[in-house]
């Protein structure tokens, strides 16, 4: 408990250190495995199997955590794009690297395949963590948040196939991968739509129970897709979406801080095991199969990929070319090429170490370059004011809801009176607090930026409320009018 407590806080602060350094904070904690098992060789995991499994528990958390906070109305524009991105995409990037592995190595075409399966697969928590900190197009950032949500699924299926299957029989994988990402897609649907209307019925006694519900929910989604031999990530990622996505979900903020907490804790965890497995005097043989698919995966295999998969749907040509550099790889290929490592599968140390090499000289290469990139290809949007955060809290017997809402700097709420809401019959502005102090409005009180808003609403009226709110956040005071309706 002491030496994990320890590492954990090291962690914790080894971000603040990277962030200024300007290297990105998982790198560290990959560092710190790396450090922690050459110093102490005793504490080195040598179980490929095992690493793999509390993997794929890291991935789930992660993904839950970025479905949660993705926008559906900004990735729904956006949804065939990301879903093209990561099947036909995977394949084009697949062939490219292995081909590429073929001709200019000695490899054979099963561990190539392989290195080109669990490269293909850009990674959650980097995508979310580096992204999230530029300023892109909402509709971009959600393209690329969803490709790195999907192209979990089919990527793990293929190691597995690949790693343990019979390859004489080809023809089969595709239908295998579409299948298992079909089911994953039903289960998540089929729990994130019961999870909506299960959530603001619940009515518990503690605030801390529902972010623990939720993810009992979305644990649920992935237990049942693998039980039907279907895609737990898919599934996982496809509820967590919708579970996020809902108006209704009650004390919002706190299940997004508990996600967000449980995420960092999985990516702390998943990196530094990486690292722990990692064996540091086996890296140099990986050292020429790691520049032969390094070099055809940033030169070709993700441009064409980004071009195959986006210009069909007519988007514009910077998110093309933006996308072609913006395939980031972190924990996720490493899991993967644990995969084969843990069966035993011939020369899966080379697929392993290669990927650790690259994984870390991607990152160091790419995320510097991004915030550089987006402003020269003009998808930098700079500042924007965000979707109005309503959060929503039920209260017993009385069959209502009390909705927080922030009026943030750049809402347009700030500067109009509580007349001009023009709220729906049933719900009411009870409180307003600012600058620590609660005071009762009347309807000549102008809101400012920074103030905290209560409004109770009856539930029959709540819906409207929310969408009131966030149209006249949007739009300002004639917002309704604007648009031909009150």
């Amino acid at each position: 408990m002491l030496v994990c407590a320890a590492v954990v806080l090291l962690a914790v602060l080894g971000v603040r250190v990277a962030g200024r350094l300007g290297i990105p904070g998982l790198l560290l904690y990959l560092a710190l495995g790396l450090v922690l098992g050459w110093l102490f060789p005793s504490v080195g995991v040598e179980d490929a199997q095992l690493a793999t499994v509390l993997g794929y528990t890291a991935l789930a958390i992660i993904l839950a955590e970025g479905g949660l906070t993705t926008s559906l109305t900004d990735l729904r524009p956006v949804l065939w794009p990301s879903l093209t991105l990561a099947t036909v995409g995977v394949a084009v990037s697949i062939a490219v690297v292995a081909g590429a592995l073929l001709v200019f190595t000695e490899i054979d075409a099963r561990v190539a395949l392989l290195m080109g399966a669990v490269l293909a697969a850009t990674d959650a928590a980097a995508v979310f963590s580096v992204l999230r900190r530029l300023r892109l197009h909402p509709r971009l950032r959600s393209l690329l948040e969803g490709e790195a949500g999907f192209n979990d699924a089919p990527v793990v299926v293929l190691v597995v196939v690949l790693s343990t299957g019979d390859l004489s029989r080809w023809w089969q994988v595709p239908l295998v991968v579409l299948a298992e990402i079909a089911g994953g897609a039903v289960v998540g649907i089929l729990i994130g739509l019961a999870a909506r209307w299960v959530l603001p019925r619940l009515a518990l006694p503690s605030v801390g129970l529902y972010p623990i519900a939720v993810f009992a929910l979305l644990a649920m989604s992935y237990g049942a897709a693998s039980v039907l031999h279907a895609s737990g990530f898919m599934a996982v990622y496809v509820a967590a979406i919708l579970v996020g996505s809902a108006g209704a979900l009650p004390h919002r903020q706190s299940v997004i801080g508990f996600a967000e907490g449980l995420a960092w804790a999985a990516q702390i965890g998943l990196f530094v095991m990486l690292g722990l497995l990692a064996s540091l005097d086996e890296l140099a043989a990986a050292a020429l199969p790691a520049a032969v698919a390094g070099v055809a995966l940033v030169l070709l295999a993700r441009p064409l990929a980004a071009v195959v998969s986006l210009v069909p749907f007519r988007l514009p040509a910077r998110w093309v070319a933006f996308v072609s550099v913006a395939g980031l790889r972190g924990a996720v290929p490493i899991v993967f090429a644990a995969i084969p490592l843990g069966l035993g599968v011939g020369d899966a140390r080379i697929v392993f170490d290669a990927t650790l090499i690259l994984v870390v000289v991607l990152t160091l290469l790419q995320t510097p370059v991004l915030p550089w990139l987006g402003r020269r290809l003009g998808v930098d949007v700079g500042w924007q004011a965000q979707q109005l955060q309503v959060e929503s809290a039920p209260l017993d017997g009385m069959d209502a809801s009390l909705l927080g809402v922030d009026i943030d700097t750049g809402s347009r709420l700030a500067g109009l009176y509580v007349a001009d809401l023009r709220l729906p019959p049933g719900a009411a502005v009870s409180l307003v607090v600012r600058d620590g102090t609660g005071f009762v409005p009347d309807a000549f009180t102008r809101f400012r930026p920074g103030d905290r808003m209560l409004v109770v609403a009856t539930e029959k009226c709540r819906r409207d409320a929310v969408r009131r709110l966030r149209l006249i956040s949007r739009d300002g005071r004639l917002a309704g009018w604007r648009r031909g309706r009150s």
